[in-house]
């Protein structure tokens, strides 16, 4: 994916920010703003689907923060009105749904071993709908903001699929077996609200703010002692390894699945409708 500075537009729009470490994809936009790296999605026709490319972009934002001292926090946001509706399924289908051959890890379990490995604290503001991997990696965050209109779905089970990014981990320990039941395996929605009484959304806020919110939520973060932080974050926290073992474990069993007769059947029926 091609990596150009923001032009005069740009740093119009964000005249209120630091832009002097600005890189630009044409889905994710990655600036450094004070102490946070604010990771932005930006793919409002396809309500911020992400593809193969934007994953390796954001794993790339996130992995670059690590040795960065400047960098104290981030921020993961898909703007106003909608975080993203998850992977992108014509991507995904590109992969292979038929072949008998075990496709390589792709773009998506790099970004989530990002995740799992990242020492930064990081917030999420989530405007508008979180579908898939948008509701999961909500799990790898440290703060989670949400507007009113914020709508969070996983449903694997109606594609035939199974859950990804150590959801099948992270959830049940953050909110319950029976939620997470609910969740990953009948695909039943969420909303801000609820989310926030089943704990793992911090705090509800008015649509169009969350991002707003978010930045205040990072001050706060980046005021504390910064050591202080990392080793208090860490303690409470599984340890990587453990999220990353069950992430090798859903990856493969997500990969089999790809290629079952459920899954195959389920994506031509949902391909055939957005085609109607």
């Amino acid at each position: 994916m091609a990596i150009a500075t923001s032009d005069g537009d740009a740093a119009g729009r964000h005249s209120n920010r630091s832009l002097r470490d600005c890189l630009m994809t044409a889905h994710v936009i990655v600036t450094d703003e004070a102490a946070t790296r604010v990771v932005r999605l930006r793919r409002p026709e396809k309500k911020n689907a992400i593809t193969q490319e934007m994953f390796r972009a954001i794993s790339d934002a996130i992995d670059k923060a690590q040795n960065n001292p400047k960098i104290r926090c981030l921020i993961i946001t898909g703007g106003s009105g909608v975080f993203t509706a998850g992977n992108d399924i014509e991507d995904l289908l590109a992969q292979g749904t038929s072949t008998g051959e075990t496709p390589p890890a792709s773009d998506l379990v790099k970004l989530l071993y990002s995740l799992a490995h990242n020492v930064k604290p990081i917030i999420a503001a989530v405007d508008g709908v979180a579908m898939g991997i948008g509701t999961t990696m909500l799990f790898h965050c440290d703060y989670v903001l949400a507007s009113k209109t914020a709508l969070f779905s996983t449903p694997f089970s109606n594609f035939g699929l199974v859950p990804e990014g150590a959801s099948s981990l992270l959830m049940p320990r953050t909110m319950g077996h029976q939620r997470a039941f609910a969740m990953l395996v009948m695909g039943r929605t969420m909303s801000a609200d609820d989310a926030r009484v089943a704990g793992f959304v911090n705090t509800v806020v008015a649509p169009g703010h969350a991002e707003v919110e978010a930045h205040k939520v990072a001050r706060e973060i980046c005021a504390l002692p910064a050591e202080a932080v990392a080793i208090s974050r860490r303690l409470i926290r599984l340890p990587p390894e453990d999220v990353t073992r069950r992430i090798e474990q859903e990856n493969h069993l997500f990969s089999e699945r790809m290629r079952s007769t459920e899954a195959i059947g389920a994506f031509k029926a949902f391909m055939a409708r957005t085609k109607a």
